[in-house]
């Protein structure tokens, strides 16, 4: 009778250890989804950043607009802000810095940076450019003055595409040496397509990085180059973010190509 009484208190233990085993298995794979999920694309809201711009009709006003929905992670949406002007495409950068706006016949500047950007800077040959982060966004339009920018750029990048970049040599504006065919040596490229080109500038060195008002310094810069619509315009970022940001790098470039994607659809 003991005996039986014993076994049969070892089976319920038994079957008391194996339910708890199992609950705290299940809490864990639980647990584990709402980690992963909160570290998952998802779309989310986040603040408009007006900015204020100046070119060639004179100054123009801070837009206003409303949050922007994008697919990023939560975590990341809480650094982020979305910054635009009144002509050209917004970028996302992070929150809290400053921006300004360039406009003209060649195309427009987005230029965001953690502290005041001056305009005056910005049109003075005085000035050389960024020493510290910064982030510039470009779109230049390939049937006007914007052109020249746009076949250096496709001389270094886009091989595909080099007829462009004769067309324009043989205008005779410019001499063909503003226009070295071939990436630079040091800079890393990801192909996305032959119109899309992610890159890295590294630190201390001359780069795609550079063909901005980012200057060069102890830190790299990354960014994108996208052409697109008939006449080729360009999409140009070039970001250098500071350390405790630099995750969030890959995420701008990403919604830049976003951004791009349904432009280029709006345009057709």
């Amino acid at each position: 009778m003991c005996d039986l009484e014993l076994k049969a208190d070892s089976v319920m233990r038994i079957g008391i250890v194996l339910v708890l085993a199992i609950y705290l298995s299940l809490l864990s794979v639980a647990q584990s989804i709402t980690v992963s999920g909160s570290s998952q694309s998802q779309v989310v809201r986040v603040p408009f950043v007006g900015c204020q711009s100046d070119g060639q009709v004179g100054p123009l006003k801070a837009p206003r607009g409303k949050s922007k929905a994008v697919s990023i992670t939560a975590a990341a949406a809480q650094r982020l802000a979305y910054y635009q002007a009144e002509e050209g495409l917004g970028v996302l950068a992070p929150r809290g810095w400053y921006c300004f706006g360039t406009y003209g016949s060649a195309g427009s500047t987005l230029y965001v940076a953690p502290q005041p950007v001056n305009a005056a800077d910005l049109f003075s040959d005085q000035w050389s450019g960024f020493s510290g982060s910064a982030i510039e966004f470009a779109s230049m339009i390939g049937d006007t003055s914007g052109r020249f920018t746009v076949a250096r750029t496709i001389a270094r990048v886009f091989p595909f595409h080099k007829a462009f970049v004769k067309n324009v040599i043989e205008e005779g504006i410019e001499p063909a040496s503003s226009f070295p065919f071939g990436a630079y040596s040091k800079d890393k490229l990801v192909y996305r397509s032959k119109e899309i080109v992610e890159f890295q500038t590294p630190a201390e060195t001359d780069g795609l990085g550079t063909d901005s008002y980012l200057l060069k310094n102890s830190s790299p810069i990354c960014g994108v180059a996208i052409l697109y619509g008939e006449e080729l315009d360009l999409l140009f970022l070039s970001a250098r973010l500071p350390a405790e940001l630099v995750d969030l790098a890959p995420i701008i470039i990403r919604q830049v190509e976003r951004d791009a994607a349904h432009f280029a659809k709006q345009e057709k």
